[in-house]
């Protein structure tokens, strides 16, 4: 991405949709069901299919920069499991798998890593107040933007751009 387009990129929520969003209650069901929808698929297309696309990429490690996010900077919660580093970084060798020409691909620990990861998200959507996952979101939305106009932190991982 050009310094100009990191610049202009879209984010998904702003201030007034946190502000909106329910201090109390959940995401909508089909809020929850779609991402956790999205974020299985594409863990299965990382694991089985015969041509795992970016976009399959893109959407777990989504949810692991969500977890990161949730752990690390809003300490919503702990990582007991000590697997969030393990699964950050299993996305990232996939990743650098793709672009030098292979498939997008996990291997064994880092499929354990990343469905651990993934099943505490899972856990966490349900229960989480909407205004909470929202500000999840724009926290993480902002932490990639500035990684991408390289402004790392040091737990930062090399991003891959797919």
């Amino acid at each position: 991405m050009r310094k100009r387009q990191i610049a202009k990129a879209k984010q998904a929520y702003s201030m007034l949709d946190e502000m909106m969003a329910s201090p109390t209650e959940p995401l909508a069901a089909e809020k929850r069901q779609y991402q956790l929808l999205r974020m299985y698929e594409g863990l299965r297309a990382l694991e089985i299919a015969p041509e795992p696309s970016t976009e399959d990429w893109r959407v777990v490690s989504d949810a692991v920069n969500l977890m990161e996010t949730f752990i690390l900077e809003m300490k919503i919660c702990e990582d007991t499991s000590g697997l969030l580093m393990d699964a950050i970084s299993a996305m990232a060798k996939a990743g650098q798998r793709n672009l030098a020409g292979g498939a997008i691909r996990l291997d064994g620990p880092g499929i354990q890593a990343v469905r651990a990861v993934l099943r505490d998200y899972a856990e966490l959507i349900e229960v989480l107040p909407a205004r909470t996952m929202v500000r999840c979101h724009r926290l993480t939305e902002k932490r990639i933007l500035n990684i991408l106009q390289g402004k790392l932190r040091p737990h930062d991982v090399e991003i891959t751009r797919l």
